[in-house]
């Protein structure tokens, strides 16, 4: 058995390898006629129209050697790239601003130490890839400049891609278009959202909803992790990567689905905690197991169990929620 995943992660010493070899072997026939459908698809071109078909080609994972293209197209990051050519490179031979310079070096060790392409002793390293997008970043958003959080997802977005300027401009798409306001400084976007996905569990799983509101429970404790990191470090990679296929593609209220997801999933088993801690350790259990592992299933789950969610119901919520959160700000 392999110590190290695909994308060079080391596994956990508890890791399931039996059921992992049962779903993978399953998920291996699924991926490859998946590949030889996106290949009719793209027919050897480099582009792509948005449409229902490839939608929902989306939806039922794009395979790895086409990932970081298809990311690109859809997020609108190619035309981004294309439209300014030499301006990456720009930001990282520009003057730096030493503070955030100071900040993104604290947190290069802290970045997946449990991956060997990001250790010191790799060959390439990858913390050198990661210091150089998120430096260039934060001289482009210099409203957001970096937050712990950003590390992780640009260094995931740098082993799919393995290019460093393609992950600059898919890290500019999810935080400057895709998930709204979510690294400022005041952190609003994120912490109304995670108010709407309260909203939205009072609506759809008003058991867990009342259990929480009982026991004092706020939703950021159990959920902003989901959040700031999109899922890494929470669910498997793979998980993690097939719903940022949709992420790309749909939005930020992918987010919401998963969420709602897991919750509604495990509804049962978090109505057994009888305390606070109790409900925290819930929250952690359930992102575990072959529920999240068989990500293909999972991505199914995910557009069916919540049932209907539409962008025009949350951003009704993400209104009201974010009038709350200023008020108490």
């Amino acid at each position: 058995f392999c110590r190290v995943d695909p994308y060079g992660f080391e596994r956990p010493e508890d890791f399931d390898y039996a059921s992992y070899e049962a779903f993978f072997s399953r998920y291996l026939v699924v991926l490859t006629r998946r590949a030889i459908k996106w290949s009719k698809l793209l027919k050897g071109k480099n582009s792509i129209q948005k449409s229902l078909k490839v939608k929902r080609y989306i939806r039922k994972g794009i395979p790895n050697e086409h990932r970081a293209l298809i990311w690109m197209i859809v997020s609108g990051a190619q035309a981004n790239m294309e439209q300014n050519p030499g301006y990456y490179q720009r930001l990282l031979e520009g003057e730096k601003n030493d503070k955030l310079v100071e900040a993104i070096r604290t947190d290069m060790n802290r970045t997946f130490p449990d991956n060997v392409k990001f250790r010191k002793t790799a060959d390439p390293c990858l913390q050198h890839t990661l210091y150089n997008v998120l430096v260039a970043y934060g001289h482009h958003n210099k409203a957001v400049g970096y937050c712990q959080g950003m590390n992780f997802i640009a260094g995931y977005l740098i082993l799919i891609t393995k290019n460093e300027e393609e992950s600059f401009w898919l890290l500019d798409a999810l935080i400057g278009r895709i998930l709204p306001d979510y690294y400022s400084p005041a952190m609003l976007g994120l912490k109304t959202d995670q108010e709407v996905l309260g909203e939205l569990v009072k609506m759809k799983v008003p058991a867990v909803a009342e259990l929480m509101e009982r026991h004092g429970v706020m939703w950021t404790l159990v959920v902003s992790r989901w959040f700031i990191c999109l899922f890494i470090d929470i669910l498997p990679v793979e998980t993690v990567l097939r719903i940022w296929d949709c992420l790309f593609y749909e939005g930020s209220k992918i987010i919401f689905r998963v969420a709602l997801t897991l919750i509604k999933q495990h509804q049962a088993f978090i109505l057994e905690a009888t305390n606070f801690p109790d409900i925290c350790d819930k929250f952690k259990q359930i992102t575990k197991g072959t529920f999240v592992t068989e990500c293909h299933s999972f991505m199914q789950k995910i557009f069916t169990d919540p049932g209907s969610l539409s962008m025009a119901t949350i951003n009704k919520l993400r209104e009201t929620c974010r009038e709350q959160v200023l008020s108490q700000g």
